[in-house]
């Protein structure tokens, strides 16, 4: 038999997923506005360098790796807000308990499917070794792939930090569900 809870244990929980769903967004949110700008920045300079005539030799490789960069961040800051490609509309068309379960099933196989990739990205770090980078010699190779697990990790933390709301959101009865969501305001039942 287990201890009744304490009053209050429920809302730290809440709290602490909260907040460390609120620093996790921060972070993200900060990384991809720098890596946006970094981006950016490397790109108008390499047009300017390439027009001048004078192209840079480290332009295209390291665009490329911001460009890497940024899609994994952002993809994990959109797993956090739930705006990752899905279906909402169609889930929210499901009953109460097959909404659940599809919800459910999609979570398993996209942790699933990061963990694989974890899995892949930390393997890929290892059989790159010591190599670097073909125009920036002194950066390693591996600094550049490192997005892959990091990046995947990342998609797993937010994707669980999420899914409280997102079991909640889909045990929830929708207002289209409601009986008298057809009547007027002040007209369904008292």
């Amino acid at each position: 038999m287990s201890a009744p809870s304490r009053p209050g244990q429920t809302d730290f929980a809440l709290v602490t997923l909260t907040e460390a769903r609120e620093g996790l967004r921060k972070i993200l949110e900060g990384l991809v506005l720098f890596l946006m700008v970094s981006l950016a920045l490397v790109v108008v300079v390499g047009v300017v360098f390439r027009k001048s005539g004078a192209s840079l030799v480290w332009y295209d490789e390291v665009a490329s790796i911001l460009l890497a960069w940024l899609t994994y961040y952002g993809a994990a800051l959109a797993a956090l807000q739930r705006a990752h490609i899905g279906v909402p509309t169609l889930v929210d068309k499901l009953s109460g308990k097959l909404r659940t379960f599809v919800v459910l099933v999609a979570e398993v196989l996209v942790l699933t499917f990061f963990g694989t990739l974890t899995w892949a990205g930390i393997k890929v770090l290892t059989v790159l070794g010591s190599t670097t980078l073909v125009s920036l010699p002194w950066v390693p190779t591996a600094v550049a792939q490192s997005v892959i697990p990091i990046g995947a990790i990342l998609f797993i933390a937010a994707q669980l930090l999420s899914l409280p709301d997102a079991i909640r959101h889909s045990i929830a009865e929708s207002s289209l569900a409601s009986p008298n969501a057809d009547l007027p305001p002040g007209k369904g039942a008292q």
